[in-house]
């Protein structure tokens, strides 16, 4: 039954705001009683004044006495109530006083009186009297509060004044308020119920939805998303949802394309060297032939390897398992003995070959063995899109703490539309560029700026009558000397 977090919600929503009403009507039914009840007895304590003028000055003067039975009277008609004098004297004699039509209800015992005996010290001590409730219980058993107070006349008591009403109609309008209260309170709670039950199913909608999604999501639908928009809490958890479903997205797209172009990169010099060893083996090629054939599996093969190398450096960065090994070094001395690497390539395509490093070393922090890898990346690149007689220039320039590499072409550039993802994996350069026989794996851009990323570095690329790809690494001092070194202005 509570297993759903909407009924859990629900239910304890439901028992606090129930605990609250409950608790609010009975301090709200507590106090409107202590209030009437106080009321009553205020008026009370005020009559009893009266009461107790009109006795000292009037009553005990016969000549006086039934101006003040005419009061006394008009004080119980106001009331419906009795009033009854005990005096001290005998010849004041035992005197009550009711409205006429309250003679069936009060039994006119004037020989009866409230018990006092125990409130004696308390009637002596306030000077206005005590109330005492329900003091005719013995007599009659509607609800009434009793005034009794001393007849003081010049310090000295001379009787005792009972003041009895009937507070019938106090508990009366006590109850209606009651039922006032429940009625309300009922109607708080239906209130209540619908609010929590709006409020709740707005709170669990949106995580509903998530839930559902999630599962699509589960299931291969990466399409799924969840549309709540909100700003609290649950929209921040469906934003993430939705960034992460994006990138999931993204990387089941490349992991596709991966095993796509990683099995049409495989399957091509595979079927390829294949296709010449059935023939060199049923006779199709003469004994003659052999060497020319086999130079293009084996350099079919040496394709295949360098695509799988290019592959498990991007495994091994991506996982984390190849972090950089900083140290300083010259970086305008690792460009001069990376780029003389090439010097057979670059003799074949006849390239014009323009190296400005400067005359004095510059010192950086990085792994070599990486960056070397991200030089050769970017010379190989270069050296594979420039048409035979372009011009390949290579540059170094310095900015307070950085150091910029450039890595420049002359070839066709690369489209605008394509710019922003010529560093994804597979990237095929040939989509920008003219393909020749020497295509890449589109691994190479994607592990140079893996790498420069992990140096906290920055790679870009942009159109300047070819390719020109620029990156930096962190400028450090470096105080020993430093042999000098001859300047590459030309290669060729």
């Amino acid at each position: 039954m509570f297993k759903t977090l909407f009924s859990k919600m629900l239910t304890t929503y439901l028992a606090v705001i129930l605990s609250l009403l409950l608790l609010l009507g009975i301090t709200v039914t507590s106090a409107s009683v202590r209030q009437y009840k106080l009321e009553r007895e205020q008026e009370l304590f005020r009559e009893g004044e009266k009461i107790h003028e009109s006795v000292i000055t009037k009553y005990i003067d016969e000549e006086k006495r039934a101006v003040s039975l005419e009061e006394l009277l008009s004080i119980a008609r106001k009331y419906d109530g009795m009033i009854q004098l005990r005096f001290e004297d005998e010849k004041f004699g035992k005197v009550s006083v009711t409205a006429s039509s309250a003679n069936e209800k009060w039994f006119l015992l004037t020989d009866y009186y409230v018990n006092i005996s125990k409130y004696i010290s308390d009637i002596a001590d306030n000077q206005q009297g005590i109330i005492i409730s329900n003091g005719f219980s013995k007599l009659t058993d509607m609800p009434t509060i009793t005034l009794v107070r001393n007849a003081v006349l010049r310090d000295k008591t001379i009787g005792t004044i009972f003041f009895t009403v009937d507070i019938s109609n106090t508990y009366e309008s006590i109850n209606n308020m009651v039922v006032d209260v429940i009625l309300f309170s009922m109607l708080a709670i239906v209130l209540a119920i619908l609010a929590v039950l709006y409020i709740t199913e707005r709170i669990t909608r949106p995580i509903i939805q998530m839930t559902k999604t999630v599962r699509q999501f589960s299931k291969g639908n990466y399409d799924a998303r969840i549309s709540y928009k909100g700003d609290d809490e649950v929209g921040e958890l469906a934003f993430s949802f939705n960034k992460m479903a994006d990138e999931v997205n993204t990387l089941e797209t490349a992991r596709r394309s991966f095993v796509a172009n990683v099995s049409h990169e495989l399957r091509s010099p595979l079927t390829s060297m294949r296709g010449f060893l059935v023939a060199m083996q049923d006779g199709t090629i003469p004994p003659e032939d052999y060497q020319k054939y086999l130079k293009i599996v084996i350099a079919e093969n040496n394709r295949m390897i360098s695509m799988v190398n290019d592959l498990l450096d991007m495994a091994r960065i991506e996982s984390g398992d190849v972090k950089p090994n900083f140290s300083i070094f010259d970086i305008a001395e690792t460009i001069r003995t990376t780029i003389i690497t090439f010097e057979a390539r670059i003799l074949e395509k006849k390239l014009d070959v323009s190296v400005e490093l400067g005359d004095e070393p510059v010192f950086v922090e990085a792994d070599r063995s990486q960056i070397i890898q991200v030089l050769r990346n970017l010379i190989d690149n270069a050296i594979k899109f420039t048409p035979v007689g372009g011009r390949l220039y290579l540059s170094l320039s310095t900015e307070r703490n950085i150091a910029w590499v450039t890595v420049k072409d002359s070839g066709r550039g690369i489209s605008e539309e394509d710019i922003p993802h010529v560093f994804e994996r597979f990237y095929k350069a040939e989509k920008a560029h003219t393909p020749d026989s020497n295509s890449g794996t589109g691994l190479g851009l994607a592990i140079a700026k893996r790498i420069i990323d992990a140096h906290g570095q920055t790679i870009t690329v942009k159109n300047e009558g070819g390719s020109c790809f620029m990156f930096s690494l962190k400028r450090v001092a470096r105080s020993r000397p430093v042999r000098p070194v001859l300047r590459t202005n030309h290669t060729k």
